[in-house]
């Protein structure tokens, strides 16, 4: 399975220029036989959150239709990141995905709100668990975001039920760059499964964002990684790979929720 990635700078408050550098990132980058492209976090509207009442989308209106264009002109699912958005009174931070004839597949409000950037003064957290869902190749996978990966039990629920591929979306800080790859790189390793992950890269005027976006197969080694800069990284993913690490190491065979205090499947 072919998957692209495009890490790059995301302008903040510029909903329509950031959707013009996807599109070109798409007409320049995305190859015939690619079957997945991957979109960073928050690409509408970036880290200006004193912004988001005036550029968040509503319901994901605008930027539903725009990855739905996307997905049909080049027969691809994409993983579209997440935008700011408006549902009723709340903004939430909403990471989607569209299969390649234009259909939603997926749907998730971010749980986990960064204090450290003051997310939850702007932003309502979701209250729900991410979940598995089946991309047009047939594969299971799931999709959080950014300070979630933070919290492995996010990644259990959709990796228990058979998830293959965890996408993973971010504006992560250069300043915990190392956090990144050691989490993005434990994520895989304790659950036998491939991680992408597509970070933005740049500086927001406040914010030097790590760039480093990366793919890790299901032993934790990590296939490619991007640098700093603005790039398209493309990387085949073998998903026997996952059926035979789960044999060699059969985690979940080995859960015991029954006593796990916290921690439910």
């Amino acid at each position: 399975m072919k998957v692209q990635i495009l890490q790059f700078n995301v302008k903040p408050q510029s909903p329509n220029e950031n959707a013009k550098k996807i599109t070109q990132l798409f007409s320049e980058n995305v190859s015939t036989d690619t079957d997945v492209v991957v979109l960073p976090e928050m690409w509408n509207n970036g880290y200006a959150l004193s912004s988001l009442n005036q550029c968040s989308d509503k319901n994901l209106d605008q930027s539903l239709k725009f990855i739905q264009s996307l997905a049909h002109q080049y027969n691809v699912d994409i993983i579209a990141g997440s935008v700011s958005n408006r549902v009723k009174e709340n903004i939430y931070n909403t990471a989607f995905a569209v299969n390649c004839e234009g259909q939603k597949i997926y749907e998730y409000h971010k749980i986990h709100l960064v204090p450290m950037l003051n997310e939850p003064q702007f932003l309502d957290a979701g209250e729900h668990v991410p979940y598995t869902f089946t991309l047009s190749n047939n594969t299971p996978v799931s999709q959080i975001i950014c300070y979630d990966l933070r919290f492995p039990e996010l990644t259990r629920y959709p990796a228990a039920s058979g998830a293959q591929i965890m996408f993973y979306v971010a504006q992560w800080p250069e300043v915990r760059q190392s956090h990144w790859r050691k989490l993005l790189q434990a994520r895989a390793i304790e659950n036998d499964m491939f991680v992408v992950a597509a970070n933005t890269c740049g500086s927001d005027g406040e914010t030097t964002f790590a760039g480093h976006s990366m793919v890790i197969n299901p032993n934790g080694d990590i296939l490619e990684e991007a640098n700093q800069g603005e790039t398209v990284l493309t990387v085949e993913l073998d998903l026997k790979e996952v059926e035979q690490q789960r044999k060699n190491i059969p985690v979940f065979d080995n859960l015991r929720p029954d006593i796990y205090q916290y921690f439910h499947i």
